[in-house]
């Protein structure tokens, strides 16, 4: 079995335009989006030497999971998944923003608490807190998707100021959000787990906002296992995470955390083979289904099928 897809070059019919991303590729098909999941691996905003087995399988089928759970909340991109690796859909012109929610106070939020800050994103937080507390109620934090460099934290005055989406898109989009949270967060509770925070893409089709891209993977999101919570909290203890934070870790054991005159490490197969069972174990923990390889080779096939 071919359980590595490094890169896809595939060329389909009405095809217009391709865009390799850090780890999808994206191909518009008249008016359908066909994204492949590929292998590749990034960290600290480099791509990684050597793809990992299965993990666009196990990236793309998380975000089909949720999107399915989730398509009566809020209507979705998605029309077929043709493949593991493959989801093709609705081709929507992008909304800016990317729709931060956050219900524990952690990451880029405890960051800029940590300094000082109490406010974010012209959201207030309370004095007293500490890394991953648990915040009064989920608060949205949106940023601004830049064209260039990095996106940028803003304001939902700033958001209606500049003229980025319209109040009453952006009353969808501020509900949509919120019910997407709350539905994410039940599912992660009932697999032991906590949503801590997250982000949301949003699109419009037809004058409609609809949510694109994925949602509640391990490389959008962040949880934490409920089990033990309270307790590593009460005691200050570093709180056990599920995500992809284990790659992280190993590079930056190995010296590597993507700065100027940094070697990136070599990758053994041991180290492949282990970053591919983390991931299969993420798809089972946050799923509760059992992983199943599916060969990658007959990927062009199966999507050709589609438009045929």
């Amino acid at each position: 079995m071919k359980g590595t897809l490094s890169s896809s070059n595939f060329s389909f019919p009405n095809q217009s335009d391709v865009y390799h991303g850090k780890v999808r590729d994206v191909y518009s098909v008249g008016d359908k989006l066909v994204i492949v999941a590929t292998d590749r691996i990034s960290a600290f905003d480099h791509i990684l030497p050597e793809p990992i087995p299965f993990k666009g399988q196990v990236l793309n089928l998380i975000a089909a999971h949720y999107l399915n759970a989730t398509k009566n909340i809020v209507p979705n991109w998605v029309e077929n998944i043709p493949h593991p690796n493959v989801t093709i859909g609705k081709k929507c012109e992008p909304i800016r923003l990317e729709m931060v929610i956050r219900a524990y106070l952690a990451g880029h939020a405890w960051r800029t608490y940590k300094s000082g800050l109490r406010t974010l994103c012209g959201v207030t937080l309370p004095e007293g807190l500490k890394e991953n507390d648990k915040l009064p109620k989920p608060i949205i934090t949106p940023a601004s998707k830049a064209m260039e460099g990095h996106d940028e934290d803003i304001s939902v005055e700033a958001i209606l100021a500049q003229g980025i989406v319209s109040k009453e898109v952006w009353d969808s989009l501020e509900k949509y959000t919120k019910a997407l949270f709350k539905k994410g967060s039940e599912m992660a509770a009932s697999r032991g787990l906590i949503l801590v925070d997250t982000k949301y893409e949003f699109g419009i089709y037809n004058g409609e906002v609809v949510l694109i891209d994925e949602i509640h993977t391990p490389d959008s999101s962040r949880y934490f296992y409920l089990d033990g919570f309270d307790e590593r909290q009460a005691k200050g203890e570093a709180q056990q995470h599920l995500s992809k934070e284990f790659v992280r870790e190993w590079l930056m054991s190995k010296g590597f955390q993507g700065n100027d005159g940094e070697q990136m490490p070599e990758m053994s197969k041991e180290v492949v083979n282990n970053i591919s069972n983390k991931y299969i174990e993420l798809y089972e923990r946050i799923t509760g289904e059992t992983f199943v390889r599916t060969d990658v080779s007959l990927i062009e096939t199966k999507v050709l099928q589609y438009f045929h």
